[in-house]
């Protein structure tokens, strides 16, 4: 059984007032009451003009405090509307379901309660990414991974592919609290890497552009470079093939003699 209440959470995409899509605006449009988790005040602004009641829930951080207990307060602030039965619009940067806990566990949460809930996708950085950049993630192939998680856990790496890691400016961050960490974690990010990529391989660091007036940064730099670079939260730092793509010999050979059945209209071997 359903409840009054419901909840969307919308993105904007990275642009101001580009990248909104007709159905994320009409959501915000239509709400009873309208939360935001945008970090620009201009965005806010923007959004005001749309809805009368926007609140903000960027104080929900605070310097020092665990982005947990920041997200929690974040699914409180909106399911605590929902309960009274209002129809509640999050609205986030880019996609609210990309590097954005809180909109899943928000959505969660209010399904669990019987309301209705659900997600409108937007555009994200690393949509932005691809369109700046030139990548098409179907032509050699993309693996992504955030930064922290990356250095964290073990992975394996492809290097005949792209190599995108997210949130780099904080790598190696085991606090959830800070926003950045500094040239000593990110040194321990290149030896990391190094097992796969020589220190002069060329890197990008990449950052959306969220006016229409600004462009994306898409800064080439070595890889060893990255210890001492400007990087922000907002940073992503792309890696591109270090090597050509290997054959699989053995795979195509079966493939061919699949083709080979197929074409002189044989049953294929199972």
């Amino acid at each position: 059984m359903s409840h009054p209440g419901s909840l969307v959470c919308v993105g904007l995409g990275m642009m101001l007032g580009a990248h909104v899509s007709p159905r994320s605006r009409a959501h915000i449009e239509q709400a009873d009451v309208v939360f935001a988790a945008v970090s620009d005040p201009l965005v806010e602004l923007w959004l005001q003009q749309m809805h009368g009641d926007v609140r903000s829930l960027q104080s929900c951080y605070g310097t020092g405090k665990s982005r947990h207990d920041t997200y929690r307060e974040m699914v409180e602030a909106m399911l605590a509307q929902v309960r009274s039965g209002r129809r509640v619009c999050g609205v986030f940067y880019g996609h609210p379901g990309v590097f954005a806990q809180a909109p899943h566990r928000a959505i969660e949460q209010a399904r669990r309660e019987g309301f209705q809930a659900h997600m409108e996708p937007g555009i994200s950085a690393e949509d932005c990414l691809y369109a700046d950049l030139g990548i098409d993630p179907g032509n050699v192939g993309c693996q992504h991974y955030e930064a922290s998680q990356f250095m964290f856990y073990r992975r394996v790496v492809d290097p005949s592919a792209y190599l995108i890691l997210w949130q780099v400016g904080h790598a190696g961050d085991r606090s959830v609290s800070r926003t950045a960490t500094g040239p000593a974690y990110r040194r321990l990010l290149v030896e990391l890497l190094a097992q796969d990529y020589p220190p002069d391989h060329g890197v990008i660091a990449y950052e959306a552009a969220t006016l229409p007036i600004s462009t994306p940064r898409t800064e080439g730099m070595p890889l060893s470079a990255i210890v001492d670079a400007d990087l922000r939260l907002q940073t992503t730092l792309v890696i591109p093939p270090a090597r050509p793509l290997q054959r699989n010999q053995a795979m195509l050979d079966r493939i061919a003699a699949l083709d080979s059945e197929a074409a002189r209209g044989e049953p294929l071997l199972q």
